[in-house]
């Protein structure tokens, strides 16, 4: 793999000249035509507003809802009160009533028949979870597991009401293992033992009998995976497909248990939905396709299986007619459909609705019901605010520009209203985290807070991101920081080359990876970036791998490798050896009980900066873990963010 790193003096004639290039080109994974910078036009929207953070932050989320045994009521988490807890409503629709509430995180829904909503919950952002109970009807929450030194995760129900499964780690284990706890006397059997220090097990779920686990045994990069069954009574586990070569990872089981629905791997590296036959062993397609899919959630009759088609970041749902392989689009609209449920109840029991999540860049998200049989949909919840409405928010577009390498890049660009073309704006990068993720068309709170003020906001999917392919996913192998930094200056290249942005008022935030990319950027190309805010991002690779969890550890050697091996790659890799060029005033916003990127890391980059005299600022949030959830901090993390760039970014006027 060809490595770049960029200096500062190539970046700013890049900026300076207004490189563009010919379109289009059919290059990339998949095929994407290069987008003509002079199309990018801004709207005019009289009477255009800046949408006010804190509303932007009482929109409320939903990570995950399912349905009641007797497809009367829906059970999903929610922040409604600004923390996320348990809410229910009726199937047809209503205002929801609280179940449970907590200061912390709650989510992984999953019901037993006989009206037992289980979830899942840490505290304070640490990521060790416990397991709880709370009858659908109301009452006292109680804890099942109450094991502060082991996680257990994604809560998964036996047909018949009496069993849980479960995913088990240890505080102090890289691995997960699969348990299963007998609900009625509270005891717990670790079906799987002594996993390989770089695979973790996951459980999809129980075949229709409920004797027999599904399951994914898997590496922390996400290369390979295989499906396993797993026997209830005895633990046994049996390999369905190969374990140790090739990805495919289970999603769900035929009600009968002979089929079971996969993502897997071509050998071209594209994800696709197929069906695994567990008989012969061998999985079909379901609609072959160039750009990456996932498989979902079997009927309850086992007649229809929905999978995800994932183009360029906007994600479609299609019922898959399992006797005659015709696949149909849901009708949704544009942006983000996925399955609502965590824990494989998405379809109601009756299996003629279909409940899912839809957002999208401009849209806030809702719970919605698909009715299969007349082929209609609609929301059932409201989880924006009246302040908050898509028409009056800029919408994403995604754009495709190339890389110093003749890369293609996608990149998700929101365009200002009534913004005059005549290259004043300020323009700020919004990398995202991972690296293995992408940014998807989902409703975006930073890039409308910014692009609402005038700010033209870009985030670029660059080499390292899923959603465009195994190659591409491991372009930043060992060079991370090199050729994905490349990718993001030449968004700023290409903001600029639409007349828009002035190359002196580009700015870059992020978090996670993200905020690593920001370290970076600010480091590596100092000259490109007039202001920066990160947030919970890497500053020092090797120290990092000493203090963060055995899990973090496998995937970071996956990364980077051999932290003692491979010690010039850390170093090549890591924005503290190349603190002290920057030029942009960076803002840095931490949590506290962050576990996976420590506060420690985030002390190291203002302790660096001050003493050679940069602006810096720092922000630490108590009781927060990786990620802000709280949304009094979500508020003030963004205010801060666009009141740093409100002073050291925005062009005078």
């Amino acid at each position: 793999m060809r490595k770049f790193v960029i200096g500062a003096s190539l970046a700013v004639a890049s900026l300076a000249a207004g490189a563009s290039w010919p379109a289009p080109v059919l290059e990339g994974p998949p095929a994407r035509a290069l987008t003509d910078q002079a199309s990018v036009i801004s709207r005019p929207l009289p009477g255009a507003q800046p949408a006010p953070i804190a509303d932007l932050y009482y929109v409320r989320g939903g990570p995950d809802a399912s349905w009641s045994p007797d497809g009367q009521t829906i059970v999903f988490s929610t922040n409604i009160t600004g923390r996320y807890n348990l809410w229910k409503m009726p199937a047809s629709g209503g205002f929801p009533l609280q179940l449970t509430q907590s200061d912390d995180r709650q989510s992984a829904v999953a019901i037993t028949a006989g009206g037992q909503v289980l979830f899942q919950s840490d505290l304070a952002g640490a990521e060790i979870y416990d397991i709880f109970a709370t009858p659908i009807d109301g009452g006292p929450v109680v804890n099942l597991t109450s094991t502060p030194d082991v996680s257990e995760t994604n809560p998964q129900v036996s047909p018949d009401g009496r069993l849980m499964a479960f995913d088990r780690r240890p505080k102090t284990a890289p691995s997960s293992e699969i348990a299963v706890m007998d609900l009625a006397t509270r005891a717990v059997r670790v079906l799987t033992h002594d996993t390989p220090v770089d695979r973790a097990w996951r459980v999809t779920g129980f075949t229709g009998d409920g004797r027999t686990l599904i399951a994914t045994r898997g590496d922390f990069n996400d290369t390979l995976a295989a499906v396993f069954f797993i026997d209830v009574a005895s633990g046994a586990a049996k390999a369905v497909t190969p374990p140790e070569s090739g990805y495919e990872a289970a999603a769900a089981a035929s009600p009968d248990g002979r089929k079971v629905a996969v993502t897997f791997e071509t050998g071209q590296g594209t994800r696709q939905a197929g069906i695994l036959d567990v008989v012969t062993g061998k999985t079909a397609a379901l609609k072959p396709d160039a750009w990456e899919q996932s498989a979902g959630e079997f009927s309850p009759d086992g007649h229809t299986l929905i999978f995800s088609s994932n183009v360029d970041g906007r994600m479609t749902l299609f019922a898959y007619d399992v006797a005659s392989g015709r696949s149909t689009p849901l009708p949704l609209p544009p942006g983000i459909s996925d399955l609502a449920s965590a824990s494989n109840a998405s379809f109601s029991p009756d299996g003629r609705r279909l409940l899912v999540s839809h957002q999208a860049g401009n849209t806030p998200l809702d719970f919605w019901v698909v009715d299969l049989p007349a082929g209609v949909a609609a929301p059932i919840t409201r989880l924006g605010l009246a302040s908050i409405s898509p028409e009056r928010l800029p919408a994403s577009t995604i754009v495709h520009y190339k890389s110093a390498d003749g890369t293609v890049i996608s990149a998700f660009l929101w365009m200002p209203f009534n913004l005059a073309r005549d290259g004043r704006a300020a323009g700020v990068l919004l990398p995202h985290g991972g690296p293995t993720g992408q940014t998807v068309d989902s409703f975006n709170r930073i890039a409308l807070a910014l692009a609402s003020r005038g700010y033209v906001a870009l985030a670029p999917n660059p080499r390292g991101s899923t959603g465009y392919g195994r190659r591409f996913q491991d372009a930043n192998t060992k060079d991370l920081g090199g050729g994905d930094l490349e990718d993001e200056v030449a968004g700023a290249r290409f903001l600029v080359a639409t007349g828009y942005v002035d190359a002196k008022h580009i700015g870059i935030t992020g978090g996670s990876y993200g905020g690593y990319m920001t370290l970076m950027a600010v480091a590596k190309t100092p000259s490109v970036w007039a202001a920066a805010v990160e947030q919970y991002g890497i500053i020092d690779w090797a120290r990092m791998y000493v203090t963060e969890a055995p899990q973090l550890q496998q995937y970071q050697r996956g990364l980077l490798g051999d932290p003692v091996t491979d010690a010039a790659v850390y170093r090549a890799t890591s924005p503290m050896t190349f603190i002290g060029q920057e030029t942009a005033p960076l803002l840095v916003l931490q949590g506290d009980n962050d576990i996976r990127v420590p506060r420690t890391q985030a002390e190291q980059v203002v302790a660096a900066l001050k003493a050679k005299g940069g602006v810096v600022d720092a922000h630490f949030y108590p009781n927060e873990g990786h990620g802000f959830v709280k949304r009094e901090n979500q508020i003030d993390a963004l205010e801060r963010t666009i009141g740093w760039f409100d002073r050291y970014l925005k062009p005078p006027r």
